[in-house]
């Protein structure tokens, strides 16, 4: 059977390499490199027209949407705090779509760091703006432990306590409508949130990227795999 064709988000950054200088869609290395190592197929997915998400979805076994900018404060229905980053409001439309059609379609969705925030603000929930304690400084990945709620879907991939890269100023606030927190930092910082239910859906709030522990993209490539079974057996009907 080939492999799951696992999407990562991208976005769009000015550049510089070779002789150029100009905008790029940009996704740093380790996410492919995770998708890969973990035994999927690594598709970038570049920013597009919100309509367009049910179509590209619809293209992939599994999506993952990438960590990055602040979400806009609009979005949870709150004023910026003055530490919050600047507006990506392009990419915010364009990855709540991808969001939206994951959920609406059933497709393995993965969120990290700004994509958990995502996820959460997709489903009504809000944003702390600003907390210190969750990078090692500026441009520097940090490191502390996330401790798993049993009984939860990312309980049953990591059951241990365990350290994990980290770098993020804000977290989820309240929890948005049917999601639950599935992993914690020692301050009480939710750390990872999911769907209950038939459909695989995880948010966490570190970079597995940038760490050496593949389990949580190990588990999307392989809910990823399940879905693809029907799909082969009603093409191979037709």
């Amino acid at each position: 059977m080939s492999k799951p064709l696992i999407g990562i988000s991208t976005y769009l950054e000015p550049a510089k390499w070779g002789v150029w200088d100009m905008p790029a869609a940009l996704l740093p290395a380790g996410y492919p490199r995770l998708v890969q190592a973990a035994g999927g197929l690594a598709a970038m997915v570049p920013p597009d027209a919100p309509p367009c998400a049910e179509d590209v979805v619809a293209r992939l076994d599994g999506l993952v949407i990438a960590g990055g900018a602040d979400v806009e404060p609009v979005r949870y229905g709150a004023e910026p705090d003055p530490r919050t980053g600047p507006p990506a409001r392009e990419r915010d439309a364009w990855e709540l779509a991808l969001i939206g059609a994951a959920l609406a379609s059933g497709t393995p969705l993965l969120g990290i760091c700004r994509g958990m925030q995502l996820l959460n603000v997709a489903h009504g929930g809000t944003l702390v703006q600003h907390l210190d304690g969750h990078t090692g400084g500026r441009g520097v990945i940090g490191r502390h432990a996330v401790r798993p709620v049993p009984g939860t879907r990312y309980a049953s991939v990591v059951p241990e306590e365990t350290g994990v890269p980290t770098y993020h100023h804000q977290a989820a606030d309240r929890i948005g409508d049917g999601l639950v927190v599935s992993a914690y930092a020692a301050d009480g910082t939710p750390e990872a949130l999911e769907l209950p239910g038939e459909h695989w859906v995880l948010g966490v709030q570190w970079h597995p990227e940038m760490g050496e522990d593949p389990r949580v993209m190990r588990a999307l490539v392989a809910a990823a795999a399940l879905g693809r079974a029907p799909l082969r057996e009603r093409q191979l009907q037709t």
